[in-house]
């Protein structure tokens, strides 16, 4: 089809097709000696999916090398709808901040009649360093890497340090925590490939479940094709709001920073029903003080290695996320299981 039957089928102008080819997205076949452009299906579907991530507001820099890495083979159309879901809700829940923040605004010009100049900037500072907080996370433990032998990994025996250990008791913990019931909808939040998925769908719940990392999700479909998963990151859940009896997660919160994980607690929150509960069980210590006794202890007894190692994970503070929950909604209670590893239910007032 020429430019204009491809223009009339996206219902864009030519002048938008020519400013895609001319940015590289978009190779369209010339044909012989007259020189028209000649777009095929494939081109359709490639220019369809950069009028979506535009709209979205993903920039042309970053829609290019998307449509790079399908081109070498490194993806799938499944694949990059994921990815347009995934980066469309990560706006959504970024213009629910800004909107929440332009609500605040007018409120406090409403209240106030005159407002100071710097209390406005206060506002526009917090959605700010909101964005570069969701924007900071880095994949440090290259997850899509380690998918294949992940439950290797959580599984074997260790001397010394080890993070996982117990890790069939621990998941069985948070299932029990959990309660499912037959027919409840439950989220396993960074779900990786499925372990706590799999033992909660055996109780009857209906489970979903997302990850940033698509061999992870890779791994857990093959396992346990009956859950629901999805492309997504822990600052924007790939749900709507108010659609699940519970969320758990697993030693997935020790991947954040201490106020990464307040705004993953924020979504846990948002994707929940009324009376909603959330369960997690991950790496912690009970405060600060007991952070630093401990390490003070393990440099006594000349584990260098084993600071080393847990200096790599962002341990909770267990005061902190617990004083979050309440400020959220919810009643809690907290127990230890192992040496690392805690293990807090959370219900909705």
């Amino acid at each position: 089809m020429q430019i204009k039957d491809m223009a009339h089928r996206l219902q864009i102008t030519p002048r938008a097709i020519r400013y895609y080819e001319e940015k590289g997205l978009i190779r369209p076949e010339k044909a012989d000696e007259s020189g028209y452009r000649q777009f095929s299906e494939e081109d359709l579907w490639r220019l369809q999916t950069i009028i979506t991530l535009r709209e979205v507001g993903m920039p042309i820099e970053d829609i290019r090398e998307l449509l790079e890495q399908m081109d070498q083979g490194q993806g799938s159309l499944l694949h990059y709808l994921e990815l347009q879901r995934s980066f469309i809700y990560d706006r959504w829940v970024e213009l629910s901040k800004v909107i929440e923040t332009t609500e605040a605004m007018i409120e406090r010009v409403r209240t106030d009649q005159v407002i100071a100049p710097a209390s406005l900037y206060e506002l526009a500072e917090a959605n700010k360093r909101l964005r570069q907080t969701r924007g900071d996370w880095v994949d440090r433990w290259n997850f899509n890497q380690i998918a294949d032998v992940y439950d290797e990994l959580v599984t074997r025996e260790q001397d010394g340090y080890n993070k996982h250990e117990r890790y069939d008791e621990v998941l069985d913990a948070v299932v029990a925590a959990a309660k499912p019931k037959l027919g409840e909808t439950g989220l396993d939040a960074g779900t990786g490939t499925g372990n706590l998925a799999g033992r909660l769908v055996r109780f009857g719940a209906k489970m979903s479940g997302f990850d940033q990392s698509l061999e992870m999700l890779r791994q857990c479909r093959r396992k346990h094709p009956e859950v629901d998963t999805k492309l997504g990151t822990f600052f924007a859940f790939p749900f709507l709001e108010n659609r699940f009896d519970f969320v758990a997660t697993s030693y997935a919160f020790h991947h954040l920073t201490d106020d990464q994980k307040l705004l993953a607690l924020a979504e846990c929150r948002r994707v929940l029903k009324p009376r909603g509960r959330f369960i997690i069980a991950d790496l912690m210590f009970v405060d600060q003080e007991h952070r630093r006794t401990h390490l003070k202890e393990l440099e006594s007894a000349g584990e260098y290695r084993t600071i080393e190692k847990m200096e790599n994970e962002c341990f909770a503070d267990r005061s902190r996320m617990l004083a979050e929950l309440a400020d959220l909604g919810f009643q809690t209670d907290v127990r230890q299981i192992t040496t690392y590893v805690h293990l807090i239910t959370a219900r909705l007032k």
